[in-house]
C-alpha cells in the first residue's frame, strides 16, 4: 500500500474565536497546572484539548443517535412495523454498547 506523503509544511487557518471566562476552584486549577506541565503545554491549551475531546465524543454520540432515528424512520416508511424497527434499533444499540 502506498502511504500518503506528509506535507512539507502544515498550514493552519485561523478561525474566529470567542473569549470565555471560566471560574474553577483553586485546587482544580492547581491540578490543571500540574497536568499541563506534565504534557508540556499551557493550561489554556490543556483546557482546549479537554473541551475538544469531550465535544467530539458528544458530537459523535449525537450523530449516531441521529442516524439511528433516520434509519428507524426510513424502515417504517418502507413497511417495517414500529415494533420490528424498535427491536432492530435496540439490537444495534446493544451490539454497539450504546
Amino acid at each position: 500500500m502506498n502511504q500518503p506523503e506528509f506535507p512539507e509544511r502544515l498550514v493552519f487557518t485561523p478561525r474566529p474565536s470567542q473569549t470565555v471566562t471560566l471560574r474553577v476552584p483553586t485546587d482544580t486549577y492547581g491540578s490543571l497546572e500540574r497536568m499541563a506541565a506534565e504534557r508540556d503545554m499551557s493550561v489554556d491549551a490543556l483546557l482546549k484539548l479537554y473541551i475538544g475531546q469531550g465535544l467530539r465524543a458528544d458530537l459523535a454520540k449525537h450523530f449516531a443517535e441521529h442516524m439511528l432515528d433516520v434509519t428507524a424512520r426510513i424502515l417504517i416508511e418502507r413497511g417495517q412495523s414500529p415494533e420490528q424497527v424498535e427491536a432492530i434499533v435496540r439490537e444495534i444499540r446493544a451490539a454497539s454498547g450504546s
